[in-house]
Order: C-alpha cells, then sequence, then structure tokens
C-alpha cells in the first residue's frame, strides 16, 4: 500500500478491532481519569461529545463539569465544515444528529476552550487518528486561530499505535486521557 488514503484505511480498520474489544471488556468509571482532569479547569468552557458505537463514554465526566461552567457537543453543520458547539446538560433534551450521534434539541452555540476529542487510535506523540473526515482537525485549527484551545483526545488504552499515518493538516492533541493514565504532549 502507498497511497495514503489506504494506508489510513487499513489502520482504522485495526484500530477499530482494538477498540471494540477494549469497548467489550470495559469496566464501570472508565471517566474517573477525564474527571480528575476537568476539575483542575472547572468554569472553562468545554465540550465533550455523545458516544457513538463503541467509543468511551465522557459523559459522566461532562455531566459534573456542567455543574461549574459551559459544556457543550459537536453539531456537525456539513461536509467539509468546522463543528459548532451547542451547550449541553444532563438533563437536557436531545434529537438525532449526523451520524447517529444525538445533539441537543435547541442550539445554543459557543466556542470551548477545551475539546474532549474522540478517536480511532493515539500515539504517544499526541497523533491521533479519526473518523477520516477532518470536522476535528478543521475545528481545532479555527479554535487555535483565535485562543488556545486544549485538545484532550479520550480514549481506551487499546487505542495507542506506534505509527500513525499522519498529515500536516492532522491537528496533534494536546493530552490523552485513557481509562488507567493520563498523556501529555
Amino acid at each position: 500500500m502507498t497511497d495514503l488514503s489506504e494506508i489510513k484505511a487499513a489502520a482504522r480498520k485495526a484500530a477499530f478491532a482494538r477498540r471494540k474489544v477494549a469497548f467489550d471488556n470495559r469496566l464501570p468509571g472508565a471517566a474517573g481519569r477525564l474527571s480528575e482532569v476537568l476539575a483542575g479547569h472547572r468554569g472553562v468552557p468545554l465540550s465533550g461529545y455523545m458516544p457513538i458505537r463503541t467509543e468511551i463514554d465522557p459523559l459522566a465526566a461532562m455531566a459534573e463539569a456542567s455543574a461549574y461552567g459551559h459544556v457543550g457537543v459537536p453539531v456537525i453543520q456539513a461536509a467539509g465544515q468546522a463543528l459548532k458547539f451547542s451547550r449541553w446538560s444532563p438533563e437536557g433534551s436531545l434529537k438525532e444528529g449526523p451520524f447517529g450521534a444525538k445533539v441537543p434539541e435547541v442550539d445554543e452555540y459557543f466556542d470551548p476552550e477545551i475539546l474532549i476529542v474522540p478517536l480511532v487510535a493515539f500515539d504517544a506523540h499526541g497523533g491521533r487518528l479519526g473518523y477520516g473526515g477532518g470536522f476535528y482537525d478543521r475545528t481545532l485549527e479555527k479554535l487555535r486561530a483565535k485562543r488556545p484551545t486544549l485538545a484532550i483526545g479520550f480514549a481506551f488504552d487499546a487505542q495507542e499505535t506506534k505509527t500513525l499515518p499522519l498529515e500536516p493538516t492532522d491537528q496533534p492533541l494536546d493530552m490523552v486521557i485513557t481509562e488507567s493514565r493520563v498523556l501529555t504532549f
């Protein structure tokens, strides 16, 4: 394989398989370390995500953080565009959004300063392999052009890989939090 899109597709396939095993064997409390890190940023506007398929679930940490400030979730606007973030609360009404992720019934958009980022795979240098749409790369680039924005990857330990097929447009993570550790870059 020499085409980067083929290499990325193969890397995603292997990473999805590892993530599925980790998801099937997950223990309760996987968001504990995420809550610990977010406690040091109380009141800072942040965005999490509504987990889909076999993604690690950040909702407990997001709910805790919502008691101290704005917490949002991403809302896809269209292919090729940056994400927008709508305010979320644990008791808020949700509707179906693109790709099967729930979004708030009523949009109340804001710019987060911390993004909890879902991923397919990560490496020990802050590299991230996503789903291939480039939504988070475009969004992080746009937000970071305005002000410092902390990108926290949230994943199972099993999603770590030695190398990733990265491109110059791929935005690095500042931190990865797993069920057992916190990596900073």
